[in-house]
């Protein structure tokens, strides 16, 4: 049994992955932004019905119709008109090249199942779902293939329950599996058995195998061009072993000439497009997103409690401290994973957008797992060699395990997770809760949320809006009396209301009022923002604000107020004002109060 746990590792790990992507959040038959097809992997995915239903591929003229339809994303922003007048996708083509075994199985079916073929229906959603979950499941039996290589298979079936069940591997295989990073981790997994097959008995077909695979890698992200790392510096760890490996590449020079020639072959897929559809070889398709080469985000990007990778996915600590037992056991693994690592990092946190998107932790570290796998399992080496670390280490990862899972589950099912908006004080409030008041949602817009008994509780201001006269123009019944406040996209900002204030007077304001909406707004960067401001003569001492639209939905009615504490500084007033955060939806609001207190 010993000699195949690697074995039941896996197929534990398939099996989980498989019931996670069936059962627990099926998105092959969920609609809109959540369905398999939607957002970033829509805009993968347009080539393909752009080719083989619509025919259309330089003006993507059915772009708008499967908008509305289907509604994959909150708007088409999957493609961009070029100054040629052609629509120019914005991502590359690889994944494209990738889905198109299950895209056209897709194809085929549809229209005798019953389903419109049109490249968004049931059918394709439940192909490129099962295509992806099938990709994961051989990337981690390459991962196995690999590992097994160089250390016991106790050691790699540990490895593999790791990566597949304590790092965010599981959110992107098995439920946002047809997003990049889980293609991508298979292809460096096959990268690298390709790399150690062709060292072992070097051939043109493995040859060609590297350079198809660092060739589809560059072609899904540019940026995994850096890929010929791998097998440029794999098993070179002394001066000696750099200079036979020059040596040996002078021999089968032939050989590596295949390679490129290969993985210029498949990168020429982009450059034939950009030139098909504007003009131009080459296209910029990211427009005003770009890196910050010398001022990256490595800080952030690694601890921030925003989207920090080791915040969410700490067991992969234990992969940055194996490189320093890799170094001391199996050097010749070290350059080359080192190296990449190093490399990957500051690439990927260079961009500025560097928390990507709608992330759960750092979606851009997991195709570097295939890579960070060997540095893991030379801990999980040292780790076993004695009792005390090993149940320590234990210890830590059962933990880490259920962290990860309690993470995922928020994502999607829980609904503690904020993504694009944690921050510390949220963080530390839900973690590992599962149910917390609706007013801790307060703290991913503002730090303080005042929740004991309040004393010496006093009025210092009223505003009933009965003398605004927007309320005429406002699609909403006043909330209260003849008129209400009113916001809507062309009145943004509501006059303040003040109202005099000294340190003396208490610790705390509560502004309250109540609101009324007709449509709830759901962009978070649109929500209109309830907000109270500490002003010392024409100077802003110190600014709060809540989304309001966090807390109220369609067509209803809600009572909100926030708390802030007093400032050190100096202050003469405080003011109330709300702005509707460049949104269009009307909002009314009635019957504010303001007023001070103390902590019991």
């Amino acid at each position: 049994m010993k000699n195949h746990l690697s074995l039941y590792a896996w197929l534990f790990a398939s099996a989980f992955l498989l019931a996670v992507n069936l059962f627990y959040y099926p998105k092959w038959k969920l609609p809109g932004t959540e369905a398999t097809i939607s957002w970033d992997v829509s805009g993968y995915y347009f080539y393909l019905p752009a080719i083989f239903i619509y025919k259309d591929l330089k003006k993507v003229g059915f772009l708008e119709t499967i908008h509305q339809q289907y509604q994959p994303a909150g708007s088409p922003y999957q493609a961009f008109q070029h100054e040629s007048g052609n629509f120019v996708m914005k991502y590359s083509a690889g994944m494209a090249v990738q889905y198109l075994p299950f895209f056209l199985t897709a194809h085929a079916l549809a229209a005798p199942l019953g389903y419109p073929a049109d490249g968004f229906s049931r059918p394709y959603q439940v192909a490129i779902s099962l295509g992806s979950i099938l990709v994961a499941i051989l990337g981690l039996w390459f991962m196995r293939r690999i590992l097994s290589t160089y250390f016991e298979d106790k050691i790699v079936a540990a490895t593999l329950l790791i990566i597949a069940l304590a790092t965010n591997y599981l959110d992107y295989s098995a439920i946002n599996g047809a997003m990049t990073h889980n293609y991508l981790f298979t292809l460096y997994a096959l990268l690298i058995w390709a790399t150690i097959q062709f060292y072992e008995r070097p051939g043109y077909v493995k040859a060609l195998a590297i350079g198809l695979l660092i060739g589809l890698a560059a072609l899904t992200r540019p940026t995994e061009a850096i890929a010929c790392i791998i097998p440029l510096l794999w098993g070179v760890g002394t001066n000696w072993q750099a200079k036979e490996r020059l040596s040996f590449f002078v021999r089968h020079w032939k050989k590596l000439a295949v390679a490129a020639f290969a993985c210029a072959a498949v990168g020429s897929i982009q450059l034939l497009y950009w030139k098909y559809v504007s003009g131009d070889w080459v296209v910029y398709s990211y427009q005003d997103q770009g890196f910050s080469w010398l001022k990256p985000h490595i800080r952030n990007g690694l601890f921030s409690y925003r989207a920090g990778w080791l915040m969410y996915t700490p067991v992969m600590v234990f992969a940055l401290l194996g490189f320093i037992t890799l170094i001391r056991i199996q050097r010749p693994l070290f350059w080359a994973t080192f190296s990449f690592s190093l490399l990957f990092i500051y690439i990927a946190f260079a961009w500025d957008i560097w928390w990507y998107g709608g992330s759960l932790g750092q979606r851009s570290m997991v195709q570097a797992y295939a890579v960070l796998a060997f540095p893991l399992a030379s801990f999980v080496d040292w780790a076993g060699r004695r009792a005390w670390t090993a149940y320590t280490f234990a210890v830590l990862c059962l933990f880490f395990t259920y962290a990860n899972l309690w993470w995922t589950h928020q994502a999607h099912r829980g609904g503690l997770f904020a993504s694009e908006q944690m921050n510390r004080p949220y963080f530390q409030r839900v973690f590992l809760r599962y149910h917390v008041p609706d007013d801790v949602r307060k703290l991913l817009d503002t730090n303080e949320l005042f929740e004991g008994e309040r004393k010496n509780v006093k009025l210092v201001k009223e505003e009933n809006f009965e003398s605004d006269s927007t309320a005429y123009n406002c699609p909403l019944p006043p909330i209260e009396g003849q008129h209400s406040l009113c916001l809507d996209a062309e009145r943004q900002y509501s006059p303040p209301v003040e109202a005099p204030l000294s340190p003396t007077d208490g610790q705390w304001v509560r502004a309250e009022a109540t609101f009324r909406c007709q449509f709830k707004e759901w962009n978070f960067w649109q929500m209109t923002q309830f907000i109270v401001r500490f002003v010392n003569g024409q100077e802003v001492v110190k600014e709060r604000a809540i989304r309001v639209y966090r807390f109220l939905d369609s067509g209803e009615d809600k009572r909100l107020y926030i708390d802030s504490a007093f400032p050190d500084q100096a202050f003469d007033k405080v003011a109330v004002f709300f702005w509707n955060a460049d949104g269009g939806k009307p909002i009314a609001v009635d019957e504010l109060k303001i007023e001070v207190f103390e902590e019991q």
